[in-house]
């Protein structure tokens, strides 16, 4: 989803089919205060992971940050594998 554009109701990930516009995709989700909104106006839907029709929706812009391609990242997942598999004597 580019930057800057509210998702639609409807609208899912192009990779993995999920709804985009649910509460914990939103900016104002705040776990713990009422309804997990930090928006005192809005109606809270009961489940956060599944699309809503809130009019407050915000795309919280964390989620615009890219990874899979970023080779630091994956240079570090490569290392906590293989940390992990020395650890406790696994890999392939």
């Amino acid at each position: 989803m580019p930057r800057g554009r509210k998702p639609g109701f409807n609208e899912t990930c192009d990779s993995c089919g999920r709804d985009l516009h649910v509460c914990l995709n939103c900016r104002f989700f705040l776990p713990g205060a009422r309804g997990d909104c930090a928006e005192s106006e809005a109606e809270a839907p009961t489940e956060k992971d599944r699309r809503n029709q809130c009019d407050w929706f915000e795309a919280d812009p964390r989620f615009f940050v890219a990874t899979a391609g970023k080779p630091g990242l994956r240079r570090a997942a490569d290392k906590a594998r293989d940390d992990f598999d020395r650890l406790f004597g696994g890999g392939s």
